[in-house]
């Protein structure tokens, strides 16, 4: 799902950062094996890396011009496997704060609003929006464009987000609003978490929305040697579920444990004689966070997922003598 601008300047950073030990260049394939769990975690590393943002055009143009040599097996002597790795989706570039790469230093802004002491029910809905708004457009425009889908699913996604993330995060703040066995320190240290739950409900939310038409058609699913077998409705529903599960975990560190250190940090001698550091602390804690759940949340399950064919449909079982079949998890 990487744009060409990310796949620039992530052989720009390989050639930069030259190793012997760096796997050969494979057309369409990732660097890194994709079976292990940290096989998949130093691919996304690769993926978000935030150098990626800074590249040139010129690198861009080199990158693209070497991929095409790279095609036509024209690729001119001395190029190493580090300036060969590349892995574009499109032609296209990316708008900076929505490629992969951007995702942490544009989110991170986000979350610390969203955990900002104190909000109001006009910020409570302002931080809901807008983080919703930024992962709809982030999803939009790292989609995988070979298969076009209506404008009106990404709307229809979009706006169960938002409502469904506003609603539970305002319902949730009234409740502890009007808990009146809390004391004053606990309810703030309550009301710190609830932008996890109304996050983790919102992100389920647009998965099930914008991709509810795999459930009633069924996703391709792929023999050993990449031959299509058949469309599965039970591959769709494990896609699914390992898409939210991931969607799930992705918000729990980012939105948890910043409030937590947060709460220890508060009561330091430093931060209660100088609370002006309070709000840059928060951001970095978040930073840190974020930078530590994206790609550890993303590599939990293989982009290719597989599957075996005694547990779909009879008729996909009968198509194929193998005993797996691979489906496309999507992101």
């Amino acid at each position: 799902m990487a744009d060409t601008a990310t796949t620039a300047s992530a052989a720009a950073a390989s050639a930069a950062n030259a190793s012997t030990d760096a796997p050969p260049f494979q057309l369409g394939k990732p660097r890194f094996q994709q079976t292990s769990f940290f096989g998949r975690f130093r691919h996304f590393l690769d993926i978000i890396d935030p150098r990626t943002l800074f590249v040139t055009e010129r690198r861009l143009r080199e990158a693209v011009q070497l991929l095409e040599d790279y095609k036509r097996g024209t690729l001119r002597p001395g190029v190493t496997n580090e300036q060969a790795i590349l892995h574009p989706d499109t032609n296209e570039k990316i708008f900076m704060p929505f490629r992969m790469s951007g995702y942490i230093p544009f989110g991170t802004p986000i979350v610390v609003g969203l955990l900002l002491p104190n909000q109001t029910l006009a910020s409570t809905v302002f931080w809901q929006w807008l983080n919703q708004s930024h992962n709809a457009c982030v999803n939009y425009a790292n989609r995988n464009a070979t298969k076009p889908s209506p404008a009106s699913k990404f709307i229809q996604g979009y706006l169960g987000a938002v409502i469904s993330a506003v609603s539970i995060a305002v319902g949730l703040n009234v409740l502890v609003q009007k808990a009146n066995k809390f004391t004053p320190a606990t309810r703030l240290l309550v009301q710190r978490f609830v932008p996890f739950p109304a996050v983790a409900s919102a992100n389920i939310c647009n998965v099930v929305l914008m991709r509810y038409g795999e459930l009633e058609e069924g996703i391709d699913v792929l023999d050993g040697d990449g031959n299509l077998v058949g469309s599965s409705k039970i591959a769709a529903r494990h896609a699914l579920l390992e898409t939210a599960l991931t969607r799930v975990v992705l918000p729990m560190p980012i939105l948890v444990l910043p409030p937590i250190v947060m709460s220890m940090l508060e009561k330091t001698a430093l931060l209660q004689a100088r609370p002006r550091l309070l709000l840059p602390v928060q951001s970095l804690v978040c930073l840190a966070a974020f930078g530590l759940a994206l790609p550890l949340a993303i590599s939990l399950f293989p982009q290719m997922s597989e599957i075996e064919t005694s547990q779909l449909e009879p008729e996909i079982a009968r198509a194929t003598s193998g005993r797996t079949v691979v489906y496309n998890k999507g992101l």
